[in-house]
């Protein structure tokens, strides 16, 4: 096969079925990138858009099928011997992968990643060259040369991204693929990460190929959209006109869900009993020093808040800004320097052997990425029963029966159907709702979700929220919903606080943050917020 002049990539009729599957993940897709263009990947969960990448890379597990046509920077990678397939995925295309944080080596520095790819794929540039190559890309991405001997656990998230794009172009590649490289970072922190994308594909002439759920970060980025639906491309056209005159149902469908996110009004607070009464809470971390001035890095400093039975708050703020410390703390998973903690009116910190192991069992969580909290090789079933048996609550027969009860309650029915299952067989979605079911096992009276739908398409954003929702009206949970995303929080929180360096600069309803924001970081987040064309 011969690909048009200017493409980067060419797919024909593609057709692709992993082993063990009798459906096709990609059934006849067709779709053409060309030289410098910048194309949007959209779609509902297990369309196919990660698969579109695995196929161009032939990054698939063995025994899988692959018809129809491939032509990567004018090659078929699946004609070619190993050694070369290697030397393509490198200098013909770069990937960005969306958690860079497990494709990095944590035993390697910074600037090691980037000399060990050019020393693989350019053996014979010079060593002082690869050094001034990898220092120069290190200042374009804005990390600086002089973190040129850091270890990734150093970085923060975005800082991560930065040194992903800089390995990902570091062969001045054609061709950029970016798989969700934006969902585990806060508003501002992906804005910038993906405006040094874009920049850095330009300088190079390299097309970008952005595979995402977030239909307003697509509009935003890229000039072209292709809708994906059953392992095909139902519509593609220009960003603007795709997201105001979609023609393709599923189009149709992703545009409502993400327009309803958008324009979710603040529910109404109830009038309740405090479950969680927080004062001053302090966590520091001492970074080095001598004893008598050590080098304190205060996360969460004198933060103060009341949580309702059946109200959200919702914690949002900027990357680093104590998010996470916060969620940890209340958890007992990171030390308290100082503060109060009170659920129920009992002390939470002052409490010792059986009552605080009662206590830490009323506050449980629900984790951003549900497939890495889960044990890959415990069904579904067990995973949920597994809480139950480890605080003795159950006997082995009656906590299964209990995981069947929690797995109808949070839609997965009938319990049959999935209790059997390992996580790795279950989409993003079902994982979710498997995690919520496990942490509702204790019977918490707070639950705490950290960034527990960012990894989540529109659709299944708004049935996981329609989830939580129905489960707190249902048991009267309170809930401290952390987020980086203030069009989320604002439709489905009561009220939110903003963090900025461990301290609480704003507060109040979500919708009155969004129109009329007074701190500098709530005007910095509101501004970044992408937003669907009008």
């Amino acid at each position: 096969m011969t690909d048009a002049p200017g493409a980067v990539l060419e797919l024909r009729q593609l057709r692709l079925r992993y082993p063990g599957s009798s459906a096709w993940t990609l059934d006849g897709l067709d779709l053409r990138l060309e030289a410098g263009e910048r194309l949007a990947l959209v779609g509902p969960s297990g369309c196919g858009k990660s698969t579109v990448a695995r196929a161009a890379l032939q990054l698939l597990p063995q025994g899988s099928r692959c018809e129809g046509g491939l032509s990567l920077n004018g090659r078929d990678p699946r004609h070619l011997a190993i050694p070369d397939l290697r030397a393509l995925r490198g200098d013909s295309v770069g990937l960005v992968f969306q958690d860079p944080m497990t494709r990095l080596n944590p035993l390697m520095t910074v600037g090691g990643h980037l000399l060990d790819t050019l020393r693989a794929h350019r053996p014979d540039m010079k060593a002082s060259a690869r050094r001034e190559r990898a220092e120069a890309l290190l200042e374009q991405v804005g990390i600086g040369a002089e973190r040129f001997k850091a270890y990734p656990h150093e970085f923060s998230g975005g800082m991560r991204q930065r040194l992903a794009i800089a390995l990902a172009i570091v062969l001045r590649p054609p061709l950029v693929i970016a798989d969700e490289p934006t969902t585990s970072l806060d508003v501002a922190v992906a804005g910038q990460v993906m405006a040094a994308l874009r920049d850095l594909c330009e300088d190079l002439g390299s097309a970008l190929l952005l595979i995402t759920h977030d239909l307003a970060m697509a509009h935003r980025w890229c000039e072209r959209m292709a809708v994906l639906d059953g392992g095909q491309v139902a519509e593609i056209n220009r960003s603007d006109v795709v997201l105001t005159y979609p023609s393709s149902r599923v189009g149709q469908r992703l545009l409502a869900a993400a327009r309803a996110r958008e324009g979710g009004t603040t529910p109404a607070a109830p009038a309740a009993t405090t479950v969680l009464d927080v004062q001053e809470l302090r966590c520091w971390h001492n970074l080095g020093g001598p004893p008598w001035a050590p080098n304190w890095l205060k996360a969460v400093d004198g933060v103060s808040f009341q949580l309702q039975a059946g109200e959200t708050l919702g914690v949002v703020g900027g990357s680093g800004c104590g998010k996470s410390t916060l969620c940890r703390a209340l958890m007992g998973l990171t030390p308290i320097r100082g503060g109060r903690v009170q659920l129920f009116e009992r002390d939470l910190l002052q409490s010792r052997g059986r009552e605080a192991t009662a206590m830490r069992r009323s506050i449980q969580m629900v984790f951003q990425d549900p497939l890495a909290c889960l044990n890959p090789a415990m069904t579904v079933a067990d995973a949920i029963a597994d809480p139950l048996l480890i605080h003795g609550l159950a006997s082995r027969a009656s906590a299964r029966e209990r995981a069947r009860e929690l797995l109808e309650r949070v839609g997965l029915g009938p319990a049959e159907r999935f209790q059997n299952r390992l996580p790795r067989q279950l989409s993003g979605g079902q994982q979710q709702r498997v995690a919520i079911a496990r942490a509702l096992a204790l019977d918490p009276k707070v639950l705490i979700c950290d960034e527990s739908v960012s990894m989540l398409d529109a659709e299944i954003q708004a049935d996981v929220l329609a989830l939580l929702r129905q489960l707190q009206q249902e048991l009267g949970l309170a809930m401290i919903f952390v987020t980086h995303d203030l069009s989320v929080a604002s439709g489905f929180c009561h009220r939110l606080i903003v963090l900025d360096r461990g301290h609480i600069v704003e507060s109040g309803p979500g919708d009155q943050l969004l129109s009329t924001p007074q701190a500098d970081i709530t005007k910095i987040l509101v501004d970044a917020c992408p937003r669907l064309p009008v």
